[in-house]
Order: structure tokens, then sequence, then C-alpha cells
């Protein structure tokens, strides 16, 4: 028997190609995920109610790992269909379905102009190329809008070009409070805490709800010199928490659809560090947990677009002003910052009628191809069938082993 053959002509193999925007993965999945009706969002739900299997086959392990990230294609949605949009993208991540992702933007635009297969993406020959700026612009309608991603080229506009960062202009982004003082009852209180029984937090919206804290207020020191497992521990005890908080379910009711009323995440910030390229006006890192405590290598783009509207809700920069926002791996190594600037303002109206003050950020980064694989399932793995084992068996597993190997 040819094996190659054989898993060719299995029914059940959904195509991807691997990329990674600073360190953290994307998974596309372009080709045998089961089409979806209604909606995007509608879709989303599902993906989640109905197919939440083969997430967790493609994130999870032994195909995934805990730290995986993916965007499934979808090539027809609403916004396709009114042709506001080329192309449709659902975000998936080791817990679930997320409503929009800058880092996986980043890498899926690069794709998008890459692939010329009309079966994965049947717009792409209506794209237009810009000679002047040698770049193309992808229109992506993502759970949380419409995102516009422009795509450096090469000089004949067929294939993308890996020296120059692709960006994105975000949906409308804003704060919805700012300097929250949130109580913290003894059950949920972490070491580094110590005697304070609260913290001060910002919630900022980029595509995704994001609270917003300071490294100190948390009782670290810094993000360049800390103890991982201890911020870790913190957010595991801080997001759920968080997410059953009145006073922020209140404050994160989106104004266009509830399902995008939920937090997504705790981003811990550092204002004094960071690498800093060239010609931005300052740096600062963060550090955000998300979904089941997966870690964010990135610098997290939609949490970027929530930062610069945080920026702006507080009057420290202004239009015209860049930015550069870091992750741990994007300090480690020196590059892989993202940039973010303002690129206009766009004001929304919440659900009382009330306009939001909002702004459309800039924000731009470089993603890169790491393979491209096909996969399948056999009836009989009863290993791989386990389809919690990433979070739940796949680790008890390992730090058993773990254990055996320091003895």
């Amino acid at each position: 028997m040819d094996v190659f053959n054989s898993l060719q002509t299995n029914g059940r193999q959904i195509h991807c190609i691997d990329m990674h925007t600073t360190g953290e993965p994307t998974r596309i999945i372009y080709s045998g995920f089961p089409n979806l009706q209604g909606s995007l969002l509608s879709k989303r739900d599902q993906a989640k109610n109905q197919y939440d299997d083969i997430r967790k086959r493609l994130m999870l392990e032994p195909r995934g790992h805990d730290g995986m990230y993916g965007a499934i294609i979808i090539p027809e949605t609403e916004l396709v269909l009114s042709g506001e949009a080329d192309i449709g993208v659902l975000f998936t991540h080791n817990e679930g379905y997320s409503t929009m992702c800058g880092h996986a933007t980043i890498a899926l635009g690069r794709f998008l102009v890459d692939t010329h297969d009309v079966n994965v993406f049947p717009r792409r020959e209506a794209l237009k190329f810009d000679a002047n700026s040698q770049s193309v612009q992808v229109n992506l309608h993502a759970p949380c809008g419409l995102i516009r991603v422009t795509v450096p080229t090469m000089p004949d506009g067929k294939r993308s070009d890996p020296s120059r960062s692709v960006s994105f202009l975000s949906v409308p982004s804003f704060a919805p409070a700012l300097q929250l003082k949130i109580p913290i009852p003894p059950e949920v209180r972490w070491p580094e805490l110590g005697t304070r029984d609260s913290v001060v937090l910002d919630l900022s919206y980029g595509g995704a709800y994001y609270a917003l804290i300071d490294i100190e207020e948390l009782g670290f020191k810094s993000l360049t010199d800390m103890d991982l497992d201890a911020t870790t521990r913190c957010a595991q005890k801080l997001l759920p928490y968080l997410r059953t908080h009145p006073e922020i379910i209140s404050a994160i009711q989106h104004p266009e659809d509830p399902r995008l009323s939920f937090l997504y995440s705790v981003m811990m910030v550092d204002s004094k560090a960071g690498v800093k390229p060239e010609e931005v006006d300052g740096a600062e890192t963060g550090l955000c947990y998300f979904a089941d405590s997966q870690i964010d290598r990135s610098p997290t783009g939609s949490c970027v677009a929530a930062r610069v509207a945080l920026a702006h809700a507080k009057g420290l920069w202004k239009p015209g002003q860049r930015w550069a926002y870091n992750s741990l791996v994007s300090n480690k190594f020196g590059t892989g910052a993202f940039a973010a600037e303002i690129a206009g303002e766009d004001p929304i109206t919440d659900t009382q009628g009330k306009s939001i003050r909002s702004v459309v950020a800039k924000v731009g980064g470089q993603a890169f191809y790491t393979g491209a694989m096909t996969f399948t399932v056999e009836d009989e793995d009863a290993v791989s069938n386990d389809l919690d084992m990433g979070n739940n068996l796949g680790k008890k597993a390992l730090t058993g082993l773990e254990s055996k190997m320091d003895r």
C-alpha cells in the first residue's frame, strides 16, 4: 500500500498552511472544513456547536499544541456577497473561537495574495495591484467586522514580499471604561498582590474586549524581569473572575451584536520596557493571556488596536504618532514588534444611541511560512480521538513524565 496515496484519498482530510507572526502560530485551514450556513457570526456559532471536534483535532495534541492558533477560510459571507469583503475568516484557539486576531490577519494577508487557487480564494484575481506602493489590498470579513489588509508584494504583484510589513485597518476601536477599581476577594488573590484587595484596570475594544492592567498594579516589577509561571498563576485567577464581575459585564456590551460582548483577554502592560525600532515615537511591552491560559507570543494585533484606542481616549498621543508594541518574544529577539498609529476617527453609537468616541488603528507586522500539511483521522486511533487530550490528558501525562525524568 502506498501510504501517501492512501492518505490523499481518505475522505476525512483537512488541508492547512502553517505560518507564524513573531513566533505566534497561525494554522490556516483552507480546505476540508465543513460548509457552514448563515451570516458569519452564525457560521461561528455553527462551528462551535456542531464541529468543535474538528477544531480540537487541529488545535490540540497530537496535531497541534496548547499554544496553537487557527484561521478557517470562509469563502462566502454576507459582506462577500455585498461586495464589501473579498473573503471571510473564523479564528480559533485552544478553547474555542475568537472574534478578531491581528497576528493571524497579518499571516492570512500574505497567504491570500500568494495563493492563486480559485477553489481556495474565488475572488483572488479581482484584487487590485497598486504599482506605486507595490501592494495589494484584501478586504477581510472577520466576526467583528470588516478588516482592510494591505499586503506588500513583489514588483509583479503576484507574490507577497516577506521583507516588508503587512498592515491592517481595525474595526472602530474604543475604550468603554477607564481606571476601573475592581475589588479582588481573598479566594482570587495571588501572592504578588500582597495585602492589597483591589486592582485598577482599563477596558478597551479592538475587535475583542481586553482588560489592560499595568504590570506593577498586579504586584510584579516589570515584564523584562519576571517569573512567567507566577504571572500565569495570576492570570488563571484573574481572568475568570473579571469575566463574571458585574461592572465589567455592564461595560462591555457591544452596540452591534451581543455575541461580541465578552471579555476575551487580560493584557499585562509594561510601558517602561520594549524594543524601539526606528521611526516610532515610543515603545511598550504586553503579555496577553486568553482562552485557556494561552499566551500570545506576538504583540497581539487586536489588543494593539485596543491599546491605540485607549491611548487616544486618555490623550496620551495623537494622530501621526507611531508606537511600537512588543511581546516577550520580540523583546528577546529584538525584532517582531508591531507598529501602530491612529489612521482616523470613526464614531459609532452605543445601545442607547449615544455616540462612542472610537478610532481606526493601523497595525503592521511580519508573518512567515513554516509549512504545509494534510491532516486525517482514523477511527481506530483512540488516543487522538480523545478530543480533550490537548488540554487535559496530554498535560497530565507530560507532567508525570517530567516528574519521573527529574527524579
